[in-house]
């Protein structure tokens, strides 16, 4: 399923704003995860894996330039067989984001991480959609999950938060002139009000409890000494009969 409008909105002074932090902030969290497959479910527009050093990397995607095509909700690859995975707002324009998650738990290795970046509803963001009037078409379409809503579901998948960050707490304005004039809000807001970002970023590790080997309780004690020497005694004396 394409997102209607995102093409388009990705080029407007609002998608230059999320797309110009968000896009840095991935690569840095990527670029020192190794192993064998990476993907990057959703925003084919961007290659989000360029600086990571996986030798297979992969966009996966509904529609556009993918390398793979396929419903996010049914992933074809084998369980346990990738390293990373990149959500870049995937859940909130989806109407099964639990399915997305399962199966992203699924194709994951044990200690595999996950990269999730969404809009934040607890924003100005947030506000803004929830208000009368409010634009039509991409961001504004979709169903905000909060970070405590993701931690909570990430966590019943036997996911750990490694970290997080919020970003762009300008409010979400047309203008680029306007952007760059509430640009202070950025290093205010990280001090001030760090939960009200208008995005957010989310790293976990899936973790894979070990299981115990219990073993039995072998008897050290061998066969009494006497009775193996009778045996062996009572073999001498039919022999020499």
């Amino acid at each position: 399923m394409s997102i209607p409008g995102l093409d388009t909105w990705l080029k407007t002074p609002q998608g230059l704003y999320v797309t110009s932090w968000e896009r840095p902030r991935i690569e840095g969290i990527v670029s020192d995860v190794f192993g064998y497959n990476a993907l990057q479910l959703g925003l084919p527009q961007f290659d989000l894996l360029g600086d990571n050093r996986i030798p297979l990397r992969q966009k996966v995607g509904e529609s556009g330039a993918v390398d793979v095509r396929c419903d996010l909700r049914q992933l074809p690859f084998a369980a346990a067989s990738v390293d990373l995975v990149v959500l870049p707002h995937v859940l909130e324009f989806n109407d099964d984001p639990h399915q997305i998650l399962r199966e992203v738990e699924r194709v994951l290795i044990p200690e595999g991480q996950l990269v999730i970046a969404g809009f934040n509803p607890l924003s100005l963001w947030g506000l803004r959609r929830r208000l009368p009037g409010h634009p039509e078409g991409f961001p504004w379409n979709g169903d905000y999950l909060s970070v405590p809503r993701i931690k909570d579901w990430v966590k019943l998948l036997g996911f750990e938060i490694d970290r997080g960050v919020f970003g762009c707490y300008a409010p979400p304005c047309t203008d680029a002139a306007w952007l760059r004039r509430y640009h202070f809000m950025e290093a205010a807001g990280d001090r001030w009000w760090g939960f009200a970002g208008g995005v957010y970023l989310l790293r976990a590790v899936k973790r894979v409890h070990g299981m115990r080997l219990i073993m039995p309780k072998w008897n050290p004690r061998r066969l009494p000494r006497k009775a193996l020497s009778a045996v062996a005694r009572k073999g001498i004396e039919h022999s020499e009969q």
